[in-house]
């Protein structure tokens, strides 16, 4: 079953934040299972993001959490925030093409 990650993160940083995950896409080439990564503005809501990662199973992305540079990925992440994130784990029941 597909699975969606959803970050909600508050930041003065974005274009830091789109480097980083980059810099996170090229030290996981060939390893990561993170499928697509969708980062978004909040129009209502200066300063608010949102990131949309889709994996193919939840398996897949327990197994990329697991990789090192996600690990210090996140905790450079974290740093580029002005408060926490907030995380939505979604397993995906259906997709309709409209």
């Amino acid at each position: 079953m597909p699975f969606i990650q959803i970050i909600e993160l508050t930041t003065t940083r974005p274009d830091e934040v789109e480097a980083l995950v980059k810099e996170w896409q090229a030290q996981t080439a060939g390893r990561r299972t993170a499928q697509r990564g969708t980062f978004t503005q909040d129009r209502d809501r200066p300063d608010v993001y949102v990131q949309i990662v889709e994996f193919p199973s939840y398996e897949d992305a327990m197994s990329n959490s697991n990789l090192p540079e996600t690990a210090s990925f996140a905790e450079r992440l974290t740093g580029l925030c002005d408060g926490p994130m907030e995380f939505r784990n979604l397993d995906v029941r259906s997709i309709e093409e409209m």
